[in-house]
């Protein structure tokens, strides 16, 4: 049986949680890295797709070739980081289907129809780039998720010889800078955008 996060829980993963632009200096190891997956992971896909892939960069040198690609403000939101995160998808991540979801042929749902994989492999890589984050503030770290770049740029940078995989979104990760959040942006009530019918 499952029952509700305690309310502390909630706040480090929603209504407390912000997104930084600057960074403490303090480091994120790879073992923190390899927990964040590790959760993320397990988050649902449609068919268990797992399309996602994602380049970790972590050195001095990784982060200067990504940001060569953003936007001024960017950049020093991904040097400054401890780790910045390219969040991709496999165009063709249907070939990976027999394995991962062994109990009917769903690779041929998707072989012959690359609109549909694509389609299917930015919804579900995005669904998975949301858990990354999740999976990082439940870890007591701090997201920075950014557009802004250059995906083609990037993608030819990182992805010469994966050349199905291709860029969404960035995002640093690490123990933000209290100092570099801007003040809160309203959020509408429920009504505004919703209906229960």
């Amino acid at each position: 049986m499952t029952s509700p996060l305690s309310a502390a829980a909630l706040d480090q993963l929603f209504r407390t949680a912000r997104s930084y632009n600057g960074w403490l200096d303090k480091d994120v190891g790879e073992d923190q890295i390899r927990a964040i997956y590790e959760l993320l992971k397990m988050a649902p896909t449609s068919a268990n797709q797992q399309p996602a892939r994602l380049v970790w960069c972590r050195s001095p040198e990784a982060k200067a070739r990504l940001a060569q690609y953003a936007m001024e403000a960017n950049r020093p939101k991904i040097t400054g980081a401890p780790v910045c995160v390219i969040v991709a998808h496999d165009l063709d991540f249907h070939e990976q289907l027999p394995w991962l979801f062994p109990h009917v042929d769903a690779r041929s749902w998707f072989a012959d129809n690359a609109d549909f994989r694509a389609q299917q492999a930015f919804r579900n890589g995005t669904l998975q780039g949301a858990y990354l984050m999740l999976a990082a503030r439940a870890l007591g770290l701090d997201c920075g998720p950014m557009s802004g770049f250059d995906n083609a740029g990037v993608d030819a940078e990182f992805f010469a010889d994966e050349p199905r995989w291709k860029s969404n979104f960035i995002c640093s990760i690490g123990h933000g800078d209290p100092a570099s959040v801007f003040d809160r942006s309203p959020r509408p009530e429920f009504d505004t955008f919703n209906k229960v019918l």
